[in-house]
């Protein structure tokens, strides 16, 4: 038997390679009291997950590190099955006049699933939040007590048209001893099929269940809102993608929410900034990528400022439409065009190669502007006034504040954390990139010897 191989292995803990008797089998039409009912669909698949879930609060780190690897594996091996499915939803994508940027995020390359294998490696490698001790001491009376990370449990996950999305949420759920429940959307549906098969292969591989992967997207849309409505079946839920998404499942879901927000980014560039610098990185903020949340989408340019004119010019020669106020305008030279920036534009998540551009005098201004219109997701500073970087630092409420940097750093892998669910916009519990710990919660283990409380 597999799991017996593992344990005598090492990779298994003592109590963790048993079946569990009560667990249900492989999810078929017929174990579902009325096939066609949806809600008993969700149901089931939550049931499955839970009964997985307590399998993988068993497993220690090498179990988990080997389903990393395997999955990692199977990626590459089954690639061209991958792309083949991919190919479909990017054809139907482009059929259904989808836009630029949503086929940037739905498409996968031979370079991008290399990525994702590179990424559960990564993961592999860091250590296991699961038992790390945030806090212990022993009380006078002898009672020794820890504070500990533990797994989540069931954790659902509704997206769109990011199949990297559907791996990156299933190696941190995984790494964190979670078991996970997708909802990726119609126009990644083929993508996601094929890679949750694949996912689903690979950990029975090595002895996890299966079902620790599961996805909800054959029952469409009213699957979603029946995962929202799954209150003591599903422990958390995260959504990621665009504002509509993001606040459909914040006003309606009944189960915890870890909201994760619209990326509407912000880099000031202050008097003191350096020409090469500030070139370099806003290019790089603007144009590596447009449709990913990290991206900038509004420029604030001191009026002190001597840089603006080769800034404005390196933007215009990588195709960026700048979307200017009128003082922005009169400091252009004639040469480079731009349009005139409305209210809408401040408020823009463009997600495509358009960036809004206004002038401001002071720090205080640029501060202003951040906190009127910002998504609280990341904003930079450009400057070489230490005073200045302190201030922005403490002043800006964001999840991510960045100093002379591109504002593409705020993501899991770039910051260490092996990959993300997403990046929280919200102050309880996690914020920022949400890697393994913040997919963990804590649990209180007091330890006697008889005490009772007086």
């Amino acid at each position: 038997m597999l799991a017996e191989k593992l344990f005598a292995e090492g990779l298994l803990p003592a109590d963790g390679p048993a079946e569990d008797s009560t667990e249900p089998g492989p999810a078929t039409s017929a174990d579902v009291p009325g096939a066609n009912d949806v809600e008993a669909g969700v149901h089931a698949i939550a049931d499955r997950s839970r009964h997985a879930a307590r399998r993988m609060a068993r497993a220690n780190r090498a179990w988990k590190d080997r389903g990393l690897r395997a999955i990692a594996a199977a990626l590459l091996e089954r690639k061209s099955g991958i792309l083949a499915a991919n190919a479909k939803d990017v054809a139907a994508g482009k059929a259904n006049g989808t836009s630029a940027a949503m086929l940037d995020r739905l498409t996968l390359t031979d370079a991008r699933i290399q990525g994702l294998a590179a990424a559960l490696e990564n993961l592999a490698n860091l250590p296991d939040p699961v038992g790390n001790v945030v806090r212990g001491q022993t009380l006078p009376n002898g009672l020794r007590l820890r504070q500990v990370n533990v797994p989540m449990g069931v954790v659902a996950a509704i997206y769109e048209a990011r199949p990297n999305v559907t791996v990156d949420i299933a190696g941190l759920g995984l790494k964190s001893g979670n078991t996970v429940i997708l909802r990726g959307g119609t126009a990644a549906a083929a993508t996601n099929a094929a890679l949750v098969t694949v996912l689903r292969d690979a950990l029975e591989s090595v002895g996890l269940p299966a079902d620790a992967v599961q996805s909800v997207d054959q029952y469409g849309r009213e699957g979603a809102n029946v995962l929202m409505r799954a209150r003591g079946r599903v422990d958390v839920l995260i959504p990621r993608g665009g504002r509509e998404l993001i606040q459909s499942v914040v006003t309606n879901a009944k189960v915890p929410v870890i909201e994760t927000g619209e990326g509407n980014v912000h880099i000031f560039l202050d008097a003191s900034a350096n020409e090469e610098m500030a070139v370099e990185i806003l290019l790089n903020a603007k144009t590596q990528r447009p449709s990913v949340c990290n991206t900038v989408e509004t420029l604030l340019v001191h009026s002190a400022s001597t840089v603006l004119p080769a800034v404005a010019a390196a933007l215009r020669a990588k195709g960026v439409t700048l979307h200017t106020d009128e003082r922005i305008r009169a400091a252009l030279p004639g040469s480079i065009d731009s349009v005139p920036a409305t209210d809408e534009d401040w408020a823009t998540e463009y997600m495509d190669l358009d960036l809004a551009v206004a002038m401001v005098d002071s720090l205080d201004e640029a501060v202003k502007h951040i906190r009127t219109w910002s998504t609280g997701h990341t904003e930079a500073i450009l400057t070489n006034d230490l005073g200045n970087a302190e201030r922005f630092i403490a002043e800006v409420d964001s999840a991510a504040v960045i100093v002379n940097a591109s504002t593409r750093f705020t993501d899991g892998g770039e910051l260490g954390l092996g990959a993300e669910v997403g990046i929280s916009t919200q102050k309880l519990h996690a914020r920022g990139p949400m890697g393994l710990t913040e997919l963990t919660t804590t649990k209180w283990i007091v330890q006697g010897e008889g005490q009772i409380r007086a």
